[in-house]
């Protein structure tokens, strides 16, 4: 029995992000909030639901 030529290397930090990609979807961000700058920010990181949230918190928690 031969083995398929994707298994004769090493697997590179791309394919495998890639791979985890197809089987569990691309749920994570590349970087987390404490690494961005904080007065800067992107279309992929607004989520509905955290803006709502900000709306909510009340003027003596910093809101």
């Amino acid at each position: 029995m031969t083995t398929p030529p994707e298994q004769d290397r090493p697997e590179t930090a791309a394919e495998r992000r890639a791979r985890l990609a197809r089987v569990f979807g691309d749920v994570l961000p590349e970087t987390t909030q404490d690494e961005r700058d904080p007065g800067v920010r992107r279309d992929d990181d607004s989520d509905p639901g955290d803006e709502w949230l900000r709306s909510q918190v009340p003027p003596h928690h910093g809101g």
